[in-house]
């Protein structure tokens, strides 16, 4: 596709038809005299324009609307169908997926077991996965995981837990079996863009807290991923009380994973009588019970007073370096623990710090990794799509 020169017709067109399938995306469907008026464009003009996107398929006649002085007035929306984008959520024990069309309406999901060892298994399973949520082809790929791609050598590190997905040039090798762009992508690093795009935030840390522990970085609206991909791999920061990677060796939980990651956290609370199948659901039953009043009430408010200091204990770390604007928990366990755990969590980190950042649960509803590969991918492929109108000059 050639692109238009400065100041020729085909720039203005360009700008034009953007401008106005952006008004169409946030705010359709709309009638061609509430297009021209939101976009600034006169009636000739928007009307050429809806034609050129009619046209090229990315707008659609969506009804009429009666009942306005004049004449009945056609109503034009976004093509939804004009392109698709999916989004992977790979974990160790399955592969969850999601598939949105233009608009960003999710129109398949599928939920598969987690792709196996050699290189076929991975490119088969994906494709596998994908088939499964839509039957139809996708304009891009986003795949979601623990872990990260090194830019220099191609291959996915952080992730030995993951079986399947350690080979050479793993992007491009998707790609060309998948037969579309595809882009990996840490999870929590997802997690932070989801929360970018919801909850408006342009400086700020994301702590991701669950079975692993793991950070993302936004500064000035930008994700900041590191020379290797492994910005924000937190899980395994010495931290002051738990065991280093010299005295237990790096595959064994130390650092900050030892001192509040999944097993941790249902040890600590196991110690006080309280259980539960999991690490959030354990939080969450301290956390009634604290409420409760009950017998056992100080003994839970007291494992989640250790939690709090634990998680403190790693947030301090990072907050002298960054000095956030704000920092957001997300994972199972903080939003288990809802306003008290992070009340007495901000607490403890501002008795820690001179930077006292205010500390906000996640905005974002769903399953956050895919909400951000999702919004990722739409990105791409909007920016694309919506260039496609032009033609030269």
């Amino acid at each position: 596709m050639s692109q238009p020169t400065p100041g020729t017709p085909s720039l203005l067109r360009a700008i034009n038809d953007r401008a106005a399938l952006r008004v169409l995306l946030d705010r359709g469907p709309l009638t061609r005299p509430e297009l021209g008026a939101l976009t600034g464009l006169s009636k000739p003009t928007a009307s050429q324009l809806l034609l050129r996107l009619q046209e090229a398929g990315l707008v659609v006649l969506d009804g009429i609307r009666e009942g306005l002085p004049g004449r009945t007035a056609e109503l034009y929306r976004i093509n939804a169908g004009a392109a698709h984008v999916a989004a992977l959520d790979v974990t160790r024990d399955r592969v969850e997926v999601a598939v949105a069309d233009l608009t960003g309406s999710v129109v398949g999901t599928s939920v598969l077991p987690t792709p196996g060892r050699t290189r076929g298994d991975v490119v088969d399973k994906v494709r596998t996965a994908l088939a499964d949520a839509w039957p139809h082809a996708v304009n891009r790929v986003v795949i979601g995981i623990q872990g990260a791609v090194d830019p220099g050598t191609g291959r996915l590190g952080y992730a030995a837990h993951i079986p399947g997905w350690h080979i050479p040039d793993l992007v491009q090798t998707l790609s060309a079996g998948v037969g579309t762009p595809v882009d990996v992508e840490n999870d929590v690093n997802l997690v932070a863009l989801a929360e970018r795009a919801h909850g408006g935030h342009q400086d700020f840390v994301l702590l991701w807290v669950d079975s692993g522990i793991g950070s993302a970085i936004v500064l000035g609206g930008r994700l900041h991923r590191g020379a290797t991909g492994g910005a924000g791999e937190v899980g395994y920061m010495p931290a002051v009380g738990a065991p280093t990677a010299r005295d237990v060796g790096k595959r064994v939980d130390h650092g900050f994973q030892a001192l509040v990651g999944g097993p941790a956290v249902l040890r600590l609370l196991r110690a006080r009588g309280i259980r539960g199948t999991s690490a959030p659901q354990a939080v969450e039953r301290a956390v009634q019970i604290a409420a409760d009043g009950g017998r056992h009430a100080e003994e839970a408010a007291e494992g989640l007073r250790e939690i709090a200091r634990r998680l403190a204990m790693g947030l301090a770390s990072i907050t002298a370096v960054l000095d956030p604007d704000v920092i957001v928990l997300a994972g199972g366990m903080p939003l288990a623990g809802g306003e008290t755990l992070l009340a007495m969590t901000e607490r403890e980190l501002h008795a820690l710090t001179l930077p006292r950042p205010p500390l906000r649960l996640s905005a974002v509803e769903g399953n956050p990794v895919l909400a951000g590969a999702l919004h990722l991918g739409l990105g791409v492929v909007r920016d694309e799509v919506f260039g496609s109108t032009v033609h030269g000059g």
